[in-house]
C-alpha cells in the first residue's frame, strides 16, 4: 500500500511537470514567433546609411533614422531621470509604511495609474506641459513616458522589499544602525536585482509606446538637440512609415521594429550586468 501511494505521488509529480513544461513552451511560442518574424522581415533593412542618415524625402532611395535611434534613447534616458527615483522612494515607503491610510491612498493610486491607457497619459501631458508651453519637446515626452514608468517602478519596489526576509532588518538594527540607514543599505540593497528587473519592465513597455509621443514630442526629421523642441522617436517613426503607401517605408518601419526589440533586450543584459556585482556575482 505504501509502494502504491508512493507511485501514485510520483505519477502526479511527473504529469504536472510536464503541464508546467507544456505551459511554458505555449507561452514561449507568441514571443519566438515575434523575433523570427520581425528579425526575418527587418534584418534585410538594416545597414550603415540607417544607422547614420537622416530620413530621405519620399521617391528618394536610402536614408535612415539616425534621428529618431537617437531622440529614443533621449527620450527613455528622461523618462528614466523623471520617473524612476520618485517611483523607488514611493515603494520604499509602501514597503516601511503602506499600512497607514495615506499609504493605502498611494498604494491605490498607483494601481489605477497602472490601467490608465497610454494615451490618456499622452493627452494629460499634452494639456499640462505642450499647451502652457506651446510647443511639442522631448521634455513632454520625457514626462508623459515617466508617467507611465512609475506606477510599475513603485509596486515592483514595494513588493520586492516586502520579500527581503525581516531577520535582516533585525540583524542591522541589533547592530546600532538607525532605520532608515537598514532601509536603504540593507533592504533595498538585496531587493536591487528585483528592483532592477522590475524598472526594466517599466523601460520596455515605454520604450514602444507611441500614443502618448504622438501629442508631446511629435516627431522630428531632423536633429533634435534640445529638450525644449520635437523630437523623432523609433515608435513614432515605425507608425508613420507603416501606415504609409511606399514600400520603401515599410522596410525600413520593419528594420526599426528589429532596432527597438534589440535596445530593450540590450537593456535588459545591462541592467543584470550592472546589478551583478552588488550581489557578489550571482
Amino acid at each position: 500500500m505504501m509502494f502504491s501511494a508512493y507511485q501514485r505521488r510520483k505519477c502526479a509529480d511527473l504529469l504536472v511537470r510536464m503541464a508546467c513544461v507544456a505551459a511554458s513552451l505555449i507561452a514561449l511560442v507568441p514571443l519566438v514567433s515575434v523575433l523570427y518574424y520581425v528579425t526575418a522581415r527587418g534584418i534585410g533593412g538594416l545597414n550603415l546609411d540607417f544607422f547614420t542618415e537622416l530620413p530621405k524625402p519620399v521617391g528618394e532611395p536610402g536614408g535612415g533614422m539616425a534621428n529618431a535611434i537617437w531622440g529614443t534613447l533621449k527620450l527613455v534616458l528622461l523618462a528614466c531621470l523623471i520617473g524612476i527615483p520618485p517611483g523607488v522612494m514611493a515603494g520604499v515607503y509602501l514597503a516601511e509604511f503602506g499600512h497607514s491610510r495615506f499609504g493605502k491612498l498611494v498604494r491605490f493610486s498607483a494601481d489605477v495609474m497602472a490601467g490608465v491607457p497610454s494615451i490618456t497619459v499622452g493627452i494629460f501631458i499634452y494639456s499640462l506641459v505642450v499647451l502652457q508651453t506651446k510647443r511639442f519637446s522631448a521634455l513632454a515626452g520625457g514626462i508623459a513616458l515617466a508617467v507611465l514608468m512609475l506606477p510599475t517602478v513603485t509596486r515592483t519596489t514595494e513588493e520586492l522589499l516586502r520579500l527581503v526576509p525581516e531577520s535582516l532588518r533585525e540583524a542591522a538594527l541589533g547592530l546600532g544602525l538607525p532605520k532608515w540607514r537598514a532601509t536603504l543599505r540593507v533592504m533595498l540593497r538585496t531587493a536591487a536585482p528585483g528592483i532592477a528587473t522590475g524598472v526594466m519592465l517599466a523601460v520596455a513597455r515605454v520604450a514602444g509606446e507611441t500614443a502618448p509621443l504622438l501629442f508631446t514630442a511629435f516627431n522630428n526629421r531632423f536633429w533634435g538637440s534640445g529638450l525644449t523642441e520635437p523630437t523623432a522617436s523609433l515608435p513614432v517613426n515605425i507608425y508613420t512609415y507603416a501606415v504609409s503607401p511606399y514600400e520603401e517605408w515599410h522596410r525600413q518601419a520593419w528594420a526599426a521594429a528589429l532596432v527597438l526589440l534589440v535596445l530593450v533586450l540590450l537593456l535588459n543584459i545591462s541592467a543584470r550586468l550592472l546589478v551583478r556585482p552588488r550581489v557578489g556575482g550571482r
